[in-house]
């Protein structure tokens, strides 16, 4: 961390209700929020804000929010913006979650980008899962590709790139142990199969399958995406909710320049592309295919 840029020390009472935001301080953090990570923190999302980072002000000794957003300017190192992260983005998630977009990948996209590689004499399957929260996600997917694949699976250049802006939950990913409720979903052959529980009632992912996933911190806000390769597919879910139309746009426009031609985008149930997008063909609820020659 970088300590040559702190706090005031000023003292607090932490035994204060609610701090206020004024409407500039307010409108100050929302704009940075917004320019960012493209999060649009509406009118009505003003308790959440100052609910989740009171407790943060006052442990560093911040008297109001302008203090802090003065501190957030000047601090080169990104700790704080990383900070500032993990305390407003929501992160709830389980294996399994929305299950029927992993039965269609299951079932129709891994085996119909499996064929198209095998066709083309590659072997470099590439997914990518984007906002991948604790790690849930990715988990699910490789244990999907590892049971599709087989005993093949080994002769592939696969494994998982699984992104996410949040340190914090990348943290929890990389670890890779849940409490017995995140994985109640998994069937009991896969759960068998590829968790260890241990002995205080959680339950680890294999080493083995960690090692297939690459977790990395990633803004979706960047303006280019710094991939060598195009994804077969990506899966990108419950992450646009928080942005406004103009931004799932542009994200949207990014996603398809790092889809192969046939590669398929996964998002939210609750989010859409619109069955009128022209840069994704719509297959099911939340799930699109780019066309083969775009």
């Amino acid at each position: 961390m970088n300590t040559s840029i702190r706090p005031p020390q000023a003292a607090v009472d932490s035994t204060r209700s609610l701090m206020s935001i004024s409407d500039q301080e307010f409108e100050a953090l929302r704009t940075l929020i917004y320019q960012r990570f493209g999060i649009n923190l509406t009118e009505q999302k003003r308790s959440l804000l100052v609910g989740r980072l009171q407790k943060l002000l006052r442990t560093k000794g911040f008297r109001t929010f302008q203090d802090y957003y003065a501190f957030l300017q000047k601090d080169a190192s990104g700790q704080a913006l990383s900070e500032l992260i993990n305390l407003i983005s929501t992160n709830y998630t389980y294996f399994n979650r929305e299950k029927d977009h992993f039965d269609y990948f299951y079932q129709t996209a891994l085996p119909a980008v499996v064929t198209r590689l095998k066709q083309q004499n590659r072997k470099d399957l590439r997914v990518w899962c984007a906002g991948c929260s604790t790690g849930e996600e990715p988990y699910t997917l490789l244990m999907l590709m590892a049971e599709f694949l087989g005993s093949d699976y080994r002769n592939w250049d696969a494994g998982i790139l699984a992104t996410d802006i949040s340190e914090r939950v990348l943290s929890i990913a990389r670890n890779g142990v849940y409490p017995e409720e995140r994985v109640r979903q998994v069937p009991e052959q896969l759960r068998h199969k590829y968790f260890s529980k241990r002995q205080d009632g959680q339950f680890e992912v294999r080493s083995d399958l960690r090692r297939e996933a690459t977790f990395r911190r990633f803004n979706l806000m960047n303006n280019q995406f710094p991939f060598k390769k195009p994804f077969q597919i990506i899966f990108c879910r419950n992450v646009m909710i928080y942005f406004d139309q103009p931004t799932r746009d542009a994200l949207v426009h990014r996603f398809h320049q790092s889809t192969e031609p046939g590669g398929y985008l996964f998002i939210g149930h609750s989010e859409t592309l619109g069955r009128n997008h022209d840069l994704y063909n719509y297959l099911i609820p939340a799930a699109y295919q780019k066309g083969d020659t775009a």
